[in-house]
């Protein structure tokens, strides 16, 4: 006796015909939407939340922060809602309606302090001494400013090679007009890491 050959299970003639049946146009479009369309657009809408609320990027316009920070570098920020979170020594982004254009620069002054530079560069605070490891290329510009509330006062580390509130018509930004604040070096490569 020979052995039976296994039987193929049976399908009903209905099934089998509907699912050899080409999708219509549009079905495939329903399924493009469904598949591909949504999914992207979700996740655009992600990052566009992320990039508006949470952190965005910026390219260094100038010199004025080298040797911190070395001109067309791309920084990683991250939002700043309150201005008053903000300490010295921090390395913000701000708009300055002055000039024009976005600025990135060294928090010297909050509200109410009293700044001044002397002869030699050197920086008092509120009548202290500050010590500013961050600072290059110092020079003779005098400078004293009592930051008024509601404003911040910004240097650049490289004080002979920066255009800031020294040479500013308005000399302190409204806490409105900041942006953000750096964290990190993303280019040039040789430069990647955390920005203080």
């Amino acid at each position: 006796m020979e052995p039976m050959e296994p039987m193929e299970p049976v399908v009903p003639a209905e099934e089998t015909a509907e699912e050899q049946k080409p999708m219509t146009r549009e079905e495939r479009v329903k399924s493009f939407v469904k598949g591909w369309v949504i999914p992207f657009g979700a996740e655009i809408l992600v990052l566009l939340f992320v990039i508006k609320f949470l952190f965005f990027f910026v390219v260094v316009p100038s010199g004025s922060m080298i040797p911190t920070i070395d001109p067309a570098s791309l920084l990683f920020a991250t939002r700043v809602r309150d201005p008053e979170t903000l300490r010295r020594g921090d390395i913000v982004v701000f708009d300055s309606d002055e000039l024009g254009i976005t600025l990135v620069k060294r928090l010297v002054g909050l509200p109410g302090d009293h700044v001044v530079l002397d002869q030699k560069g050197k920086m008092t605070l509120n009548g202290q001494p500050v010590e500013e490891p961050y600072v290059f290329y110092r020079d003779s510009t005098e400078a004293d400013f009592t930051v008024p509330e509601g404003h911040y006062l910004f240097l650049g580390d490289n004080r002979g090679g920066s255009n800031d509130a020294r040479m500013w018509e308005q000399p302190y930004i409204p806490g409105d007009k900041i942006c953000g604040k750096a964290r990190f070096t993303l280019w040039p490569v040789a430069n990647f890491g955390v920005l203080e």
